[in-house]
């Protein structure tokens, strides 16, 4: 799975990486090397400009998400909190997720993705989890696969009014190889530059199509280095969780 991980990059660099035509200045969220469950994350999709119908020309957006997936149908947001991550090899036939691989996909921006390793501590013989951090080779931004979908709040009466929709979303994964694979056995899925408007485009809907689009994150050329413990704990943040650490 992937259940933490990194995105610094500025909102200005992303308009700038993903050839964004509509992002709100006033809608700014704070470099995190610690991406968790149900927090907000950058997200790049295709649809109308907002405030206008479907009718209106798709623009591409860059816009906060909060990261676990809650079906259109759910009765209760919490739903979420399990829906981080969708397999690729059923994504297309589950309840939750065939809609939005269909119609509603979308990119999120990483800088890497932690993993954990059961080893054991040399010094107490107990088992531990090791967090290693998986990053492109090349430090490059990843451009992950994502799914997005729209949940309507009952309490809210009126459609118009902001607080009544939640968007969410969560990432595609694949079975892990490479220094993903020697760590955990799934990671994320990633679009290259090249498919990055196939993917994106909503009118695009056959599954195998879909899915031949998607590929390892940096082609597979990717780091795994064991870092510090603090990452564990949700609440820690900051560069110094990419420090180095002896497994």
């Amino acid at each position: 799975m992937c259940g933490r991980y990194v995105s610094t990059r500025s909102p200005e660099d992303l308009v700038q990486l993903f050839q964004v035509t509509d992002w709100r200045a006033e809608e700014v969220l704070a470099p995190s090397w610690n991406v968790a469950p149900t927090d907000e994350v950058w997200a790049v999709l295709e649809r109308a400009a907002r405030g206008h119908d479907g009718g209106a020309p798709r623009g591409r957006q860059l816009r906060p998400l909060r990261w676990g997936l809650v079906p259109s149908w759910a009765e209760d947001v919490k739903v979420g909190a399990r829906m981080i991550n969708a397999r690729v090899e059923t994504v297309h036939e589950k309840p939750a997720f065939r809609r939005a691989f269909l119609k509603h996909r979308c990119l999120l921006p990483a800088d890497g993705f932690y993993e954990w390793e059961q080893v054991k501590d040399h010094g107490t013989g107990k088992v531990r989890k090791q967090p290693y951090f998986i990053h492109p080779e090349d430090d490059q931004v990843m451009a992950l696969a994502g799914l997005y979908a729209y949940w309507r709040d009952r309490s809210v009466k009126q459609d118009d009014d902001p607080a009544a929709w939640l968007v969410t979303c969560t990432i595609i994964t694949t079975e892990a190889t490479d220094a993903a694979g020697r760590v955990h056995p799934r990671m994320p899925l990633a679009l290259t530059e090249d498919h990055y408007d196939a993917w994106l485009d909503p009118h695009h809907q056959d599954p195998d199509e879909l899915r031949a689009l998607l590929t390892q994150p940096a082609g597979g050329h990717l780091d795994a280095r064991p870092v510090v413990p603090a990452v564990n704990n949700v609440r820690n943040n900051g560069p110094e969780l990419l420090e180095e650490s002896a497994p």
